[in-house]
């Protein structure tokens, strides 16, 4: 066998990552393309038919039902974020009864609809009106629409919490270890060194769970809260015209968007010093 032949069966076979990549490329095109169809189908009937007098009279009703549905979701997620961080730590804790029960409130969050978690709340709460009357907080549960905060803050604290306590458990014990070689207080280790590696893991995570929560948002309005789809709803039983519907969900496809390349332009500027 010649010096070349010996080279030629030395050499490995070749990958089957091009040809994967290939095919990837053709399906990528391929709903590409049906995407643009069913865009353009979709912009030539809202151009050729839209009813001016819709819009002039249920937009200002659609655009406070928007208005409410990000006062919702803001109000809800924020929240949510603040109580999700002492359920992560109480996740975490060596303390067995803290930590059970802290999984049975995440569990039940995270395993049963958002639609029914709202109705325990805003048509279970008044069973016991004598009892938040007594404490003064039945003005809080007869609002449909503190009642959806509440429900959908429940709800996101339970998804958050896995979100920092993963992304907490995501950091080397090394971190800790080698800031408690160098003297650091163990606090001061970890808002400085731990926080800021667990947020880098935690931001896409976080994205995700607002793009959730925001269309998640749409069954608040089974409990008369008049937000976007609330809105939608009644001027559609006014109009029975399904543009209603169709201007809805323009109006969530463009939040869901803007959030999501927010969230990414975030994102990248956190962590621009990993791609250098």
């Amino acid at each position: 066998m010649s010096h070349a032949e010996i080279l030629i069966a030395a050499q490995p076979a070749p990958p089957q990552t091009a040809r994967k990549l290939s095919k990837a490329r053709i399906a990528g095109y391929f709903f590409l393309g049906l995407w643009a169809v069913l865009g353009i189908s979709l912009l030539a009937m809202i151009v050729f038919g839209w009813d001016l007098d819709k819009v002039v009279t249920y937009g200002p009703r659609l655009r406070n039902g928007l208005w409410i549905t990000v006062k919702l979701v803001t109000i809800s997620f924020v929240l949510g974020a603040i109580l999700s961080l002492p359920l992560a730590f109480a996740r975490m804790s060596s303390n067995k009864i803290l930590s059970t029960l802290t999984y049975c409130y995440v569990y039940l969050f995270r395993g049963t609809p958002l639609l029914a978690q709202i109705f325990m709340v805003y048509y279970g709460f008044p069973s016991f009106r004598w009892f938040f009357e007594d404490i003064g907080m039945w003005w809080f549960f007869k609002d449909p629409f503190y009642c959806g905060v509440f429900a959908m803050t429940l709800n996101t604290a339970a998804y958050q919490a896995e979100i920092v306590r993963a992304a907490i458990q995501s950091v080397p014990k090394g971190q800790s270890e080698a800031a408690n070689a160098l003297g650091f207080h163990t606090w001061i280790a970890f808002r400085k060194i731990i926080i800021p590696q667990a947020l880098i893991v935690a931001l896409r995570p976080y994205g995700n769970e607002i793009i959730l929560l925001i269309k998640s948002s749409a069954t608040v309005s089974i409990i008369t809260v008049y937000d976007l789809m609330g809105e939608t709803r009644y001027a559609f039983s006014r109009t029975y015209d399904y543009q209603i519907y169709l201007w809805a969900a323009i109006f969530y496809l463009v939040i869901v968007e803007f959030m999501r390349n927010g969230w990414a332009w975030m994102e990248g500027r956190l962590t621009r010093h990993l791609k250098r």
